[in-house]
């Protein structure tokens, strides 16, 4: 006999480029990348966020915006995805998980310019249609 679980996975995302910002000798990056840093900054300030069991922090290897760094996205069902870059590393944290908690609330996920953070009004790198 099956049993079905009730165990819901989180709807939202917001990932975290963690290669971002790399100093690279020899083919091999030397010491922590601003991407790195960035996502310990997100990380600590989550802890007290009131999201952070519904928008997980997800870090990813790349996001192919290397010339935009540092780079986050956010993601959700049924939504649009955003992805921004140009993000200062150690003044914009806050700021991106404000906007995450606008993104949320909106059930289509549109963001329009006016009501996003300064640091996430001139970076946006890309909205992409969602799926559905």
């Amino acid at each position: 006999m099956t049993t079905a679980t009730n165990t819901q996975q989180p709807s939202h995302t917001l990932f975290v480029c963690k290669t971002c910002a790399s100093v690279w000798q020899g083919g091999k990056r030397v010491g922590e990348s601003g991407g790195q840093k960035l996502l310990k900054k997100l990380q600590e300030l989550a802890q007290d966020w009131h999201l952070k069991d519904g928008f997980p922090i997800q870090e990813v290897e790349c996001m192919s915006a290397c010339s935009h760094s540092c780079v986050v996205a956010f993601a959700g069902s049924g939504k649009l995805t955003y992805m921004f870059g140009d993000l200062p590393v150690d003044d914009s944290a806050a700021a991106i998980l404000e906007c995450a908690s606008k993104y949320y609330d909106k059930s289509d996920g549109f963001l329009p310019w006016s009501e996003r953070p300064e640091p996430l009004k001139k970076g946006i790198l890309a909205r992409i249609p969602s799926l559905s």
